[in-house]
């Protein structure tokens, strides 16, 4: 830093909610729902079941993004079933996210044949995700793999991302950093250099919370929980988090039992959003 030179404050991060819990109300609706809980933007799902078909997103895209910035709401990503570029409606979906200037979205879904020994899999994953770089390059976006728990998952470890992504520019090609499954992955230390080795690809991050418990059956398992209530260090992860430069997109999930009702729905979502902001507050994001 220069002598006498004034830093910037670092801009707030902007919460986006992940429409796929908002799948009850369309449309119009959706928007208002999302300002009406005081959200600051909207993840919206692009994909089979979601807000948008994919095969429809050119139609329905625009007009949904456009009510949603009409309630003062950003839309940063979108969220989508893209593997690679030879997904179904793969171009289509990068050509109407950009027209609408939306640079990020969220891929992923590659598995590990059990039968296969890992490292040929891996090589053989580097050229899928190359010509998705290149085609992100084309419409000027950047894919972000999300990182799940689970056997047999690409990108449970994160560090097999690390290594699939480290040759491509990050600018097109990144992680969304579940913290979450993370933790589950790597509980005491795992997820903190999962953390560190992604680095610059890390180009955004989804929220939620978790406790290990036992099923029916006896078998440990992880079970998702209110913001807060967890087993995820979020004092540490933010202050990590701080010390980077990223600036979102930042997406809050809801994947435990919210309620009976709508307005239980709600009053979860508003309570777990004001956990996250004090969260972040308290880190100076």
């Amino acid at each position: 830093m220069l002598m006498g030179r004034p830093v910037a404050a670092k801009a707030r991060l902007k919460v986006a909610i992940f429409s796929k819990h908002l799948q009850f109300v369309q449309g119009p609706a959706l928007a208002q729902a999302a300002a009406d809980l005081g959200f600051d933007a909207v993840d919206i799902t692009v994909r089979k079941g979601g807000h948008v078909a994919p095969e429809r997103v050119a139609q329905d895209l625009p007009p949904l993004v456009a009510e949603i910035r009409k309630h003062r709401l950003d839309v940063p990503m979108i969220t989508t079933d893209i593997a690679d570029a030879e997904s179904p409606f793969a171009e289509d979906i990068l050509r109407t996210a950009a027209s609408l200037d939306i640079r990020h979205y969220r891929f992923g879904g590659l598995r590990y044949a059990s039968d296969r020994p890992y490292p040929a899999q891996l090589e053989a994953f580097r050229p899928r995700l190359a010509a998705l770089a290149r085609l992100n390059e084309k419409y000027r976006m950047c894919a972000m793999y999300h990182t799940h728990s689970g056997v047999g998952l690409v990108g449970a470890s994160i560090w097999d991302l690390y290594i699939l992504m480290r040759d491509l520019d990050p600018a097109r090609m990144g992680v969304n950093f579940d913290v979450a499954h993370a933790t589950v992955e790597g509980g005491l230390g795992g997820w903190i250099n999962s953390f560190r080795i992604t680095g610059p690809y890390v180009r955004g991050i989804a929220v939620k919370d978790f406790v290990w418990g036992k099923d029916a059956r006896g078998q440990w398992d992880a079970r998702w929980v209110p913001l807060g209530e967890g087993m995820v260090r979020w004092p540490q992860f933010w202050e990590m988090v701080a010390k980077t430069d990223f600036d979102g997109p930042l997406q809050i999930h809801f994947e435990y039992e919210l309620g009976p009702t709508r307005e239980d729905t709600y009053a979860a979502m508003r309570r777990d959003l004001a956990t996250l902001r004090a969260q972040l507050a308290k880190a100076g994001l």
